[in-house]
C-alpha cells in the first residue's frame, strides 16, 4: 500500500520502519527533517508538507504529542498544507497519537466531509513495544476501515482490539492511563513505606512480584525505584498530559473518579520539581520530597 506517517519519536520511527520493511510504499512528513533522515536512508521517500504526504497515501498514520498537534497536522497551519487538503476521497488517517476523544470525533467528522475515514487508534506499550511490534492497539472509528488497514497494523502491534465508534479508542487510551498511572504510584508508595519501616524496597519488590501484587509495572517501574534510574523510559509529562485528558472526560461527565483525582495531583507535584522529562518512576521522589528524604 502506499503509506504516509507523521511522527518520527521514539515511538514512530521504529513503527514506519516496520511498515517500510513490510513491503509498503511509505512516505513521511517531519516537522524537523533531520528527523526523517532515517527512514529516507532505509527508502522512505520524504514530503515537503503534510498535504504532499497525503496526496501520494491511500493511508496515513499519524503519532504526534496533543491533540493541537494532531488538528494542525490534519487541517494544516493557518488552515493551509494539512493532510486534509491532500487526501483524496476514499483515504484514511489512522491517528496513533493520545489526545482528547472529543478532538478525535471533531477531526473525523471534518475529514468525512472530504469522503476520507479516519480511526483514532491510540498505543499502548511504549518505545520498547513499538521496536518489537507488540504494541496493543485500540481503535476507534467503522469496524470496516479497521479490517482495510489490519494488515498493516499486524505489522505494528499484537493485540488490535476495535473499541467501537469515532473517540472510543482515546476513551480506552485513557482508561488504560488511568489503570497503569496509579499503579505505578501504588508502587511508589509501596516502596516508600517499605524504606520508612526499615525493610529493603529491594527485597520488599522480590517478595511482591510473586504474589498477587506481582504486576509489569511493579517489575519496570518498580525496578527504576529500587535502582534510583529515573531516566525517562517514557517521560513523565506525557503521562501528565495523558492524565489531563482523562480528568477533562470524568468533568465533563460529572464522574468521581476520587483514586484518579490523587494521582492527578501527585503528577502535578511532579511536574511542579522539575522532573516532567524524567521517568514517572519520579512519584517515588514526589513522596520522598513531601516527607524531606532524598530526591
Amino acid at each position: 500500500m502506499r503509506v504516509g506517517f507523521v511522527g518520527l519519536g521514539a515511538m514512530g520511527r521504529p513503527m514506519a520502519l516496520h511498515l517500510l520493511r513490510g513491503g509498503h510504499d511509505v512516505a513521511v512528513w517531519a516537522r524537523n527533517p533531520q528527523s526523517a533522515q532515517p527512514l529516507a536512508a532505509a527508502g522512505a521517500a520524504v514530503c515537503a508538507t503534510p498535504a504532499e504526504l497525503a496526496r501520494r497515501s491511500e493511508v496515513v498514520f499519524t503519532i504526534v504529542t496533543t491533540g493541537a498537534d494532531v488538528e494542525e497536522v490534519v487541517l494544516g497551519k493557518d488552515g493551509q498544507d494539512g493532510l486534509i487538503d491532500g487526501f483524496a476521497p476514499g483515504a484514511l488517517l489512522v491517528d496513533m497519537s493520545t489526545i482528547a476523544p472529543g478532538t478525535a470525533r471533531a477531526l473525523a467528522q471534518r475529514l468525512a466531509g472530504r469522503s476520507v475515514d479516519m480511526l483514532d487508534a491510540p498505543v499502548s506499550g511504549g518505545g520498547a513495544g513499538a521496536v518489537a511490534a507488540t504494541l496493543a492497539i485500540m481503535a476507534g472509528g467503522k469496524a470496516a476501515a479497521l479490517e482495510r488497514v489490519r494488515p498493516l497494523l499486524e505489522l505494528l502491534g499484537q493485540r488490535i482490539v476495535h473499541v467501537g465508534e469515532s473517540g472510543a479508542g482515546q476513551v480506552a487510551k485513557a482508561c488504560n492511563q488511568m489503570i497503569m498511572v496509579g499503579c505505578i504510584q501504588a508502587v511508589a508508595e509501596a516502596l516508600h513505606l517499605a524504606q520508612a519501616a526499615g525493610a529493603d524496597p529491594a527485597k520488599v519488590r522480590q517478595a511482591l512480584a510473586g504474589g498477587s501484587g506481582g504486576s509489569r509495572v511493579l517489575e519496570v517501574f518498580g525496578g527504576r525505584m529500587v535502582e534510583r534510574d529515573f531516566t525517562a523510559g517514557v517521560e513523565a509529562r506525557l503521562h501528565h498530559k495523558d492524565y489531563a485528558i482523562l480528568m477533562g472526560e470524568a468533568y465533563r461527565g460529572g464522574l468521581p473518579l476520587p483514586v484518579s483525582a490523587q494521582v492527578w495531583q501527585q503528577l502535578n507535584a511532579l511536574m511542579a520539581h522539575g522532573w516532567g522529562r524524567a521517568d514517572t518512576a519520579s512519584l517515588l521522589r514526589v513522596l520522598e520530597a513531601t516527607t524531606g528524604e532524598k530526591s
